[in-house]
């Protein structure tokens, strides 16, 4: 029978019995494909694809970018999927299996039909058939099931279907959501073709539909999708990314990345001597290079340009697969997920917002394949492992172009930074274990230390504590003044000088570093990238707008947030809305350095009243000062520790309170409380030896008492520089130890585990053979997340702390540094490329606010360094009794003139020593003060010596610090911020660059002009308007260039087409 149109009603039954049979077959087929599968084969038919996870998956693309071949299949929405059976009774939903498409309908839209039952629309999205023999296998796990479109990002969530029966968690369940047919706008209970379906959160159903309308953007945006159906009761779905290359080309204009052109040139060579000397240098230092391509010796630099589409033919795109590397085909995703409005999730922007609101887990660029894998296919991950992160290649530099290309500019600066801070560790641990040396070599030739240790001088001291400490002899302190003298030389001063000339030249290299790296890397004149809100700026927002007006006013959330950004101030937040934060803020910054404060004053009540106990009895009596300092280091150690954590979560949460805008914010002003806490945290019991302990004590007779019957401690009598030592280097080795390698190796492994665990006690479907091979993204999903590179900067400020402000008491502490650094290198190494997911690539010029950080030590190491030569140690008082009160000059004489007297007659009642052992009758015992003696006119005042020695102090802190400063201004100013070779290349770069475009345009012209002549006057014509209509796109490009490379646009395009 044939109908009016011409069309045979026979052969239409026909089509829809096939379709119907071809559905039930498929339908049949993974329903019972779990029980008859074996192996590892990978079965794809028309558009169902099961895996030996036996799990259906789907991929779909946008229709934008590659259009569908007529009569294709298409993809239900999802959401209609779900909300479909809505309106049923008894609060039941049903999954429509949609029965065979109309005749008419078949491969006559690019659109989706299925529609949500409460007249919501569907997004549409389009299903491409991987059409696969039954025994073809994977060939990469960094591709989709194609085997062709790589992954360049993964979004990554759970699910769970609360109320689903256990049958229905069976493969052939997923089989619904791909079909050629229609959707029920009314399906009906008990229907043929009807499966129930328990009722669903209301919470994991909104997740649901807010990650469709994501996903839904995202295509929109031209990316493709690809991803698990969820085919079990609970459980992690993977939604790989493909950015094809007109999303990379569009994105890579839009951002303005750097690619390099057709064009290269030779870097310009040293001067004889510098060459032969690099020479040399490369020949002697070739051993300690790691075997990767980056780090060959090249000469040749390709000329770089911003991508542009017009402007095709400058570059030498030779595979469109490779010319963007992986990490910068992750960084265009993740810009584009980053910009992506949720209008369900309440207008939020961007994936950080969906992961905040917890609809998705995790998002993250996958690493390029397993890093100890066997064979021998090398990818970048595995030489990064192999040649940088294990201990066995400590020796070796670091690999920072290779580093740089896997993980991006920001982290490739940082691990540059650590490599040149621990590179300049080297020379002034050198000066650091000579002066130390120094010290061991002239010990028996201090003439202080060797009248202290003289028994024949009989200095009788005065009782270190009330009743029962006894007077004692100070020739039993000899250890103390000997131990003293190897960190209290004249070598000091030198080494603090030093230390502070040190820390300039060692930022004035790291800029001149930087800027080198900035060329080679193709930085220099890069724009700061658009900052998008913070989730939680967008909250506060919207909780205002929902205050100050009606509910109406939260429909202008649905516009673009471009548009948002140019709202006016009342839709931003205002300093009286950041008031109570910044109040909150000031407060709470307050108490945590009071309570740090308090808990060093409680240190100190210990080791006061420990030592008082200790003294009465008499078999601890003799070991009291080593008892009492050794334990309240560890005190100090580990109150440390825990503050130091306790601080970091404070200062996040008190960022948070702020309300900053975005990303860069967020974190400039997390690290300045970070910074300020732990900084007080670390060096506050420091500080109190260096410049407070012993200041306070008061004088026998009228000692100044903490509480009733203790009095202020004083320090040791070879002074408390050594006491200062001992608490540096315990607080400095014990952080790094604990900190900086227990914690960082030991906390990710127990993490690792108890995430293991927890999955394997989770309640849910295993699937044995997925999890004998796991996808690339299984994997890297159960590795920890990155969460930025503030700790390990912080730790390297901290230390950089230890290493300049105190130097001048611990010469040895460079060397403690370098040590530490040779392993913190390849341990973070390690963690970045074994335990973390890959982290995002970001481009950025230099280190940020690091480097102010960082500059603001190195000047108040001065300061610190002056006081610590002044005050703490002898060096003045010394210097003031050689040339001022010395009858030959030399230091014969000194521990006396330092010893006031006191007449023990004059002991207050009750503070006498009991039980005296002492051999002969006291009628003085000395004290260490500058007071005169008791048969003065005025006795026990401070004598003319302690004014002396005090201005000559003074002194020297002035003398002493516009020196040093002096001296480094000078050594800034003496090495220029860009070398001037590089200087030289980025000029010759852009002159080579204008020539290049003017040459590429010729040749272009010329093959424009190739063709058949056509009349002189249309040939003028057609030129003319070239160059007229070209001209616009040449705005763009500043100066000459614009000139130079506005005829070109039309024979650009045609080339692009090409």
């Amino acid at each position: 029978m044939v109908t009016p149109g011409g069309r045979n009603e026979a052969w239409d039954w026909l089509i829809i019995l096939t379709v119907f049979f071809l559905l039930c077959s498929r339908l049949i087929l993974c329903c019972l494909l779990p029980f008859i599968a074996s192996g590892s084969s990978s079965i794809k038919w028309g558009t169902v694809t099961t895996s030996p996870s036996y799990q259906c998956r789907i991929t779909f693309f946008t229709p934008k970018d590659l259009p569908l071949l007529p009569g294709s299949p298409r993809r239900l929405s999802p959401r209609a999927v779900a909300r479909g059976g809505q309106g049923l009774k008894h609060g039941k939903q049903c999954l429509k299996v949609p029965g065979p498409r109309a005749p008419g309908l078949q491969g006559t839209s690019n659109r989706d039909s299925g529609e949500s039952s409460d007249g919501g629309s569907s997004y549409s999205s389009s299903v491409i058939n991987n059409y696969l023999d039954a025994g073809e296998a994977r060939l990469s796990r960094m591709h989709f099931h194609d085997n062709q479109r790589k992954v360049d990002y993964v979004l990554a969530y759970h699910y769970r279907k609360r109320g689903a029966h256990p049958s229905h968690s069976s493969p052939g369940h997923a089989l619904a959501i791909v079909s050629n047919g229609e959707m029920g706008k009314e399906p009906h209970v008990g229907g043929p073709g009807d499966i129930e379906l328990g009722p669903l959160d209301t919470l994991e159903e909104e997740r649901k539909e807010q990650r469709e309308e994501f996903e839904h953007n995202l295509m929109e945006a031209g990316l493709e999708l690809e991803k698990d159906l969820e085919s079990k009761s609970q459980g992690s779905v993977f939604v790989r990314i493909h950015a094809p290359w007109q999303v990379l080309a569009r994105e890579a204009e839009f951002l303005k990345i750097k690619v390099p052109t057709k064009k290269m040139y030779e870097i310009k060579s040293e001067g004889c001597i510098a060459k032969k000397f690099n020479e040399i240098l490369q020949k002697l230092s070739s051993p300690l290079k790691p075997r990767v391509p980056e780090h060959s010796n090249n000469k040749m630099k390709n000329l770089s340009y911003p991508f542009s589409r017009e402007k095709m033919y400058l570059y030498n795109i030779q595979d469109k697969d490779t010319f963007f590397d992986n990490a910068t085909r992750s960084r265009i995703v993740h810009e584009i997920l980053k910009r992506t409005v949720c209008s369900r999730a309440n207008n939020t922007m961007g994936i950080n917002s969906l992961i905040a609101n917890n609809i998705y887990e995790a998002a993250y660029p996958l690493h390029d394949g397993e890093y100890d894998s066997p064979g021998d296919d090398m990818n970048d991950r595995k030489l990064l492992y192999q040649e940088w992160a294990r201990y066995g290649v400590f020796y070796k530099f670091q690999p920072i172009d290779l580093i740089r290309k896997y993980f991006g500019e920001k982290i490739g600066l940082y691990f540059a930074w650590l490599g040149l801070y621990t590179s300049f560790l080297i020379p002034s641990s050198v000066i650091g274990v000579i002066v130390f040396l120094y010290g061991c070599a002239t010990i028996e030739e201090d003439i202080p230390s060797k009248e202290m240790c003289d028994q024949q001088n009989a200095f009788t001291m005065c009782p270190l504590c009330d009743k029962s400490c006894d007077y004692w002899n100070l020739s039993s302190a000899c250890g103390t003044a000997r131990a003293s003298h190897l960190f209290d030389n004249p070598a000091t001063v030198f080494f603090s000088i030093f230390m502070a000339l040190w820390a300039t030249m060692f930022l004035e290299n790291w800029k001149r570093l930087q800027m080198r790296l900035g060329y080679f890397w193709d930085l220099t004149g890069i724009e700061e990238e658009e900052e998008h809100s913070r989730p939680e700026y967008e909250t506060k927002v919207r909780e205002k707008m929902l205050k100050e007006s009606d509910k109406s006013v939260v429909q202008k959330l649905g516009t673009d947030m471009t548009e948002r950004e140019d709202e006016d101030d009342e839709d931003k937040l205002t300093w009286k809305d950041r008031f109570p934060g910044y109040l909150m803020n000031f407060a709470s910054i307050l108490f945590m350095i009071a309570l740090t404060f308090s808990i060093v004053f409680a240190v100190i009540v210990y080791r006061i009243t420990t030592a008082a106990a200790l003294s009465l009895n008499k078999a601890t009596r003799s070991n009291v000062r080593v008892t009492v300092t050794a334990t309240a280091v560890i005190i100090n150690l580990v109150v440390i520790l825990i503050l130091d954590e306790i601080y970091g979560a404070v200062a996040k949460w008190l960022t948070k309170i702020e309300v900053p805008k975005t990303e860069q914010t967020f974190e400039e002003r997390l690290i300045l409380k970070a910074f300020l806490l732990k900084f007080v945290n670390a060096y506050s019991p420091i500080f109190y030896v260096a410049f407070f302990k012993g200041r306070f004590v008061g004088r026998p007779g009228s000692y100044v008492y903490v509480f009733d019957g203790y009095r202020m401690e004083e320090c040791a009598p070879g002074g408390c520089l050594m006491e200062l030592c001992i608490q540096l280097s315990i607080i400095m080795l014990g952080k790094q130890l604990i900190q900086n390698n227990i914690f960082e190796i030991g906390v990710p492994k127990l993490k690792k585990l108890f995430r293991k665990l927890k999955d394997e006690t989770e309640p849910g479907e295993t699937d044995s053979a997925h999890s004998k091979h796991p996808e690339q993204w299984d994997l890297d999903y159960s590795l920890e997340p990155y969460t930025g590179l503030t700790p390990e900067y912080m730790e390297m400020i901290v230390q950089f702390g230890f290493v300049t402000l105190f130097v001048a008491s611990f010469p040895l502490a460079p060397v403690f540094a370098l040590l530490n650094n040779v392993i913190e290198v390849r341990l973070d190494a390690k963690k970045f490329v074994t335990e973390l997911r890959r982290p995002d690539a970001v481009r950025t010029k230099d280190i940020g606010i690091w480097f102010d950080i960082l500059s603001g030590i190195g000047k108040f190491s001065v300061i610190s360094n002056a006081f610590v030569i002044a005050i703490t140690s002898d060096f003045i008082p010394r210097l003031v009794y050689q040339y001022s009160y010395s009858h030959n000059g030399t230091l014969h004489g000194f521990v006396n003139h330092t010893l006031s007297f006191f007449n023990i007659s004059q002991l207050k009642e009750g503070t006498q020593p009991e039980n005296s052992q002492f051999d002969q009758e006291v009628q003085f015992c000395r004290f260490k003060d500058y007071r005169e003696p008791p048969w003065a006119p005025n006795p026990y005042e401070f004598s003319k010596q302690y004014w002396s020695v005090l201005s000559a102090r003074l002194a020297f802190v002035i003398i002493f610090q516009n020196l040093v400063m002096f001296m480094s201004v000078l050594v800034d100013w003496m090495i220029p911020d860009i070398p001037t070779d590089i200087s030289d290349q980025i000029k010759k770069e852009k002159s080579l660059l204008v020539d290049f475009f003017l040459k590429e345009e010729h040749e272009k012209l010329k093959l424009m002009d190739e063709p058949a002549p056509r009349s002189q006057g249309a040939g003028h014509q057609s030129r003319r308007s070239r160059a007229a209509s070209s001209a616009l796109s040449g705005r763009s490009q500043p100066g000459s260039m614009a000139s130079s490379g506005s005829q070109h646009t039309n024979s650009g395009s045609q080339h692009t087409n090409v």
